[in-house]
């Protein structure tokens, strides 16, 4: 037994209606693909504005080493930040008063070096705890920072005298303190 054959349909054309209906079906997807596309673009647009204002308004120094590391010039690690006044906190242990500057940010050894002497003569290098609370200017405007750093040295002996000490430079351990500052600073110097 053979099988009937089919028949195919006739070949029809689509009616204008339908036409139009096709056309509109197309039309409204590339209007939802191109609203979809504005979205994501406008987000990550977003996103990275979010960024921009996060890293503006984030103040962080860096410190680089001056007068064969007498002292350290500090300068705000983004541009558009200018340092104006500073006041920083060293542990009791080395300096009971904090130091203050204006217009030229910088930490000296001479700050500590007396101290320090005395409390570590056999070691070669070290950190001292230092809060440092910074009025700054960005966009025109003055903001503060109160942040809490480590700040590095070495001591080199010297013959006769007591061994020099060379400031080599600024990490931060913490942003954003607070309390008071001085407490910062005492709380990470080691208890003798």
């Amino acid at each position: 037994m053979s099988e009937p054959s089919r028949k195919l349909p006739p070949f029809r054309w689509l009616t204008l209606a339908e036409a139009v209906g096709v056309l509109a079906l197309v039309v409204a997807a590339l209007g939802y693909w191109d609203t979809h596309r504005e979205r994501v673009a406008a987000a990550k647009a977003h996103e990275a504005e979010a960024e921009a204002s996060v890293r503006r308004q984030a103040f962080l120094m860096t410190a680089s080493p001056q007068g064969d590391g007498a002292w350290l010039k500090l300068e705000a690690v983004t541009e558009g930040q200018v340092i104006q006044t500073q006041a920083i906190w060293f542990p009791k242990a080395l300096r009971e008063a904090k130091v203050e500057t204006t217009g030229n940010p910088r930490l000296e050894a001479g700050w500590i070096a007396g101290p320090l002497r005395k409390m570590s003569p056999k070691a070669e290098t070290g950190r001292v705890p230092v809060a440092i609370q910074t009025v700054f200017v960005e966009d025109g405007q003055m903001k503060t920072d109160r942040a809490l750093y480590q700040l590095g040295y070495s001591l080199h002996p010297r013959l006769l005298r007591g061994a020099e000490i060379k400031l080599e430079g600024l990490s931060l351990v913490r942003r954003g303190l607070k309390g008071e500052p001085q407490a910062a600073a005492d709380s990470l110097w080691p208890k003798t």
